[in-house]
C-alpha cells in the first residue's frame, strides 16, 4: 500500500534552526521524511489560525498552535537500522522488553545535536507526542494507540533535561511496536511495514502552581454529537471540558459535556448528589517538584494526579466552578463558600466572562469547512490569575470524524419480543447489519470490579482469535468500556477488542455514568463504524440473558463466554433517534 507522505516540503514549514521558544518560527521540522498524520493536521490548520483567528479574540484570548518541532520519519528509520532493532520488532516480544531495548539504543548522531540544543534552551514542560503515518486518518485513526510523554524540563542541568527528552522520544518510537498497536493493526488492512513514526516535541500549555504545572482547562470538541440532550441536535456538536491536562478527558472519559449552541444547559443529572459524584473530582498535572522514581518506560512518570483541594489551594478554580451550599441545597456560581466545588465551568459558559464558547464554535466550523467533513479538535487553555484574561488558547489537534447518513428506521414494535436479544434508546451509530453470529459477553454472575484487568486480558485472547478468523462479533460488558479506572468498567485498550463490530455497555447501580465522547477510545469506535449500545440498569430495555445462556459455548473462561448463533443476528441502529435493536430473525 502506498505510504502517505505528509512531507513538510509541501507546507509552509521551516526547518529547525536550534531555536525553539526564542525562534521566529513556531512550527518547525527536523529531517527530510514524513511529519506524520497528527502533525499534518496541525500544519493544515496553521495558516487559517494565523491569518484569521489568532487576533480575532484579542486581547482577551490569544489563539495559537503551541510551539512545536517535528522529528520526521527518516530519523525513525535510521534509529531502527543503526541499532539493529529489526529482529526484536518483527518477533512476538513483550512490551517491556521492546521498551527496554529501545531505551538502551542510541538516537542517530545527526539528530542528537538538535535535541541537545533544544534541551539547553527549554526550562518549561514539553509534550513528546506520536505522529505516525497512519495516525488521525478518517477510518483508522489510531487514537491513543501510541505513546505520549510529558517531561518537566525543570532540571537545573542541560544534560539531565537532554536525557529525559531522549527517553521520551524513544518511548514514542517503541510504542509503534507495542501490543496495543499490534492488536489494532490486525483489525485493519495494514501491515506493520506500512507504519512509520514521526515525533512531535511541543510546549505544554499551562501555568506553574508551585510543584504542579497544568492548564486551567483542557477540551475536546466535536462538530457532531452522537448523544444530544435537551433541545440540541446532532449536527450542533458537543464540547467536553476538564480541569488540568487533557488525559482526564481522552483517557479517562471524565468531563463536563455541553452543546455549544446551548452552553447554559447542564447535562442531565438526576440529583445534586449525582452531579457531585459524576463530575470531576481529580485532575492531572506535571510534577515540577521532587523527581519521581526513575521509570523511563512509564508514560505518566512525570505526571501526578491531584484532587480538587490542590486546585483550590492553587486558586485555579475561581473561573471554573460552582459551589454547593448544603445548608440550603443550592448551587451558587463561583468558588466562594466552603461547600463542595462542582467543575461545571459556569463562569465561562453561563456568565460568559470570556467568549470561550464563541471561539470553540468558530474553530469547529472553520475546521469542518476546511476538511469538508465533521471534525474533532483538542485544545488547552490558561486563564489570568485574578481576572479571567488575558487567556491563552492552544490548539492541539484536529482529526476527521466518521458520521453515517444511511437511513435506518427502528419501529417501537421491533424493540420488544421473544426474538429480541437486546434493545436500547441510547445507541451511537447508524446502519443495518446481518453479519454477526458470535457474541462475547462478561458473565453477569462473574463480574467483579476488582477483577476487570483480568477480564481485559481474557478479552484480548478471544478478540485475536476472532480477528484472525475474520469473524465480527458482538461484545457485551458492564461499566465503561475503555476506562483507565479498573473500578469504573473494563480497562481495555481499543486494540484488545478491535474486532467487535457492535459493543454494548450495561450500567449497574454502582457503575452509572455518561459516556464521554471526547475519549480516544470513543473516537476509535466511531471511526471504525462500530455500533455502540448503552443499556441503563433501571431503563426500559434489558438484555435477554436467557437467550444468550441457551446458546452453546464456543469458548469460556473464568469471566467470559463466547457463543455462536446458527444464523446471523440483525443489528439495526437509527442515528437520528438513537434507537437500536438486535434480534434473531424468524422464518
Amino acid at each position: 500500500m502506498p505510504q502517505r507522505r505528509y512531507s513538510p516540503h509541501h507546507r509552509s514549514l521551516a526547518q529547525f534552526n536550534r531555536k525553539f521558544l526564542k525562534g521566529g518560527d513556531r512550527f518547525t521540522y527536523i529531517g527530510s521524511g514524513s511529519i506524520g498524520g497528527k502533525a499534518h493536521g496541525l500544519a493544515h490548520i496553521k495558516g487559517i489560525i494565523e491569518s484569521s483567528l489568532m487576533d480575532r479574540f484579542a486581547p482577551g484570548i490569544t489563539v495559537e498552535i503551541p510551539t512545536l518541532t517535528v522529528i520526521a520519519t527518516d530519523y525513525f528509520d535510521l534509529f531502527i537500522k543503526q541499532n539493529h532493532l529489526e529482529e526484536i520488532i518483527h518477533t512476538e516480544t513483550r512490551d517491556d522488553r521492546i521498551a527496554h531495548a529501545f531505551q538502551k539504543a542510541d538516537l542517530p548522531a545527526q539528530l542528537v545535536g538538535d535535541i541537545r540544543a533544544l534541551a539547553r534552551e527549554v526550562h518549561t514542560p514539553l509534550a513528546v507526542r506520536s505522529s505516525s503515518m497512519l495516525e488521525d486518518t478518517m477510518f483508522e485513526p489510531f487514537a491513543s494507540v501510541y505513546g505520549t510523554k510529558m517531561t518537566p524540563c525543570n532540571q537545573p542541568d542541560a544534560d539531565t533535561r537532554f536525557h529525559r527528552l531522549t527517553e521520551a522520544i524513544k518511548l514514542v518510537y517503541a510504542s509503534t511496536f507495542c501490543s496495543d498497536a499490534a492488536n489494532y493493526m490486525r483489525s485493519t488492512h495494514h501491515a506493520r511495514t506500512d507504519e512509520k513514526m514521526a515525533v512531535i516535541i511541543q510546549e505544554v500549555v499551562g501555568t506553574r502552581f508551585g510543584d504542579r504545572y497544568y492548564p486551567h482547562l483542557s477540551g475536546v470538541a466535536r462538530s457532531h454529537n452522537f448523544y444530544p440532550f435537551g433541545h440540541a441536535r446532532p449536527e450542533e456538536g458537543v464540547v467536553e471540558l476538564a480541569l488540568g491536562l487533557g488525559r482526564t478527558i481522552v483517557d479517562e472519559g471524565c468531563a463536563w459535556a455541553y452543546s455549544p449552541e446551548y452552553p447554559q444547559t447542564d447535562p442531565p443529572y438526576n440529583s445534586i448528589g449525582d452531579l457531585l459524584k459524576q463530575t470531576q473530582t481529580s485532575f492531572w498535572a506535571i510534577n515540577m517538584g521532587r523527581p519521581p522514581a526513575y521509570d523511563p518506560i512509564n508514560e505518566t512518570e512525570h505526571m501526578t494526579r491531584c484532587d480538587l483541594g490542590d486546585a483550590e489551594y492553587d486558586r485555579s478554580l475561581n473561573h471554573l466552578v460552582s459551589t454547593f451550599q448544603p445548608e440550603n441545597n443550592r448551587i451558587d456560581m463561583g468558588a466562594h463558600g466552603r461547600g463542595p466545588k462542582i467543575v461545571n465551568f459556569a463562569p465561562l459558559l453561563k456568565a460568559d466572562i470570556l467568549p470561550v464558547n464563541d471561539l470553540v464554535k468558530l474553530l469547529l466550523k472553520t475546521c469542518e469547512d476546511s476538511l469538508g467533513a465533521p471534525v474533532e479538535i483538542e485544545f488547552a487553555m490558561t486563564l489570568g490569575r485574578e481576572k479571567p484574561g488575558p487567556a491563552r488558547f492552544g490548539f492541539l489537534q484536529m482529526r476527521p470524524m466518521v458520521v453515517s447518513d444511511e437511513r435506518v428506521d427502528v419501529s417501537p414494535e421491533e424493540m420488544s419480543g421473544d426474538n429480541v436479544v437486546l434493545a436500547s434508546e441510547n445507541v451511537m451509530g447508524n446502519g443495518l447489519s446481518k453479519t454477526i453470529r458470535d457474541v462475547v459477553y462478561i458473565k453477569p454472575e462473574a463480574f467483579d470490579v476488582d477483577h476487570t484487568v483480568r477480564m481485559a486480558e481474557e478479552l484480548e485472547g478471544i478478540n485475536q482469535q476472532l480477528v484472525e478468523a475474520r469473524q465480527p462479533y458482538l461484545l457485551i460488558g458492564f461499566g465503561r468500556w475503555g476506562t483507565s479506572d479498573p473500578q469504573g468498567g473494563i480497562p481495555v485498550k481499543f486494540g484488545q477488542i478491535a474486532g467487535a463490530k457492535v459493543i454494548v455497555e450495561v450500567t449497574l447501580p454502582g457503575l452509572d455514568f455518561s459516556l464521554s465522547q471526547g475519549s480516544h477510545f470513543f473516537h476509535n469506535v466511531t471511526s471504525f463504524r462500530i455500533v455502540y449500545f448503552s443499556i441503563r440498569h433501571a431503563g426500559r430495555f434489558a438484555i435477554n440473558w436467557d437467550c444468550l445462556n441457551r446458546q452453546p459455548a464456543v469458548a469460556e473462561t473464568e469471566y467470559l463466554r463466547q457463543v455462536r448463533f446458527d444464523f446471523p443476528l440483525c443489528v439495526k441502529a437509527d442515528g437520528r433517534t438513537s434507537m437500536g435493536v438486535i434480534y434473531r430473525e424468524t422464518a
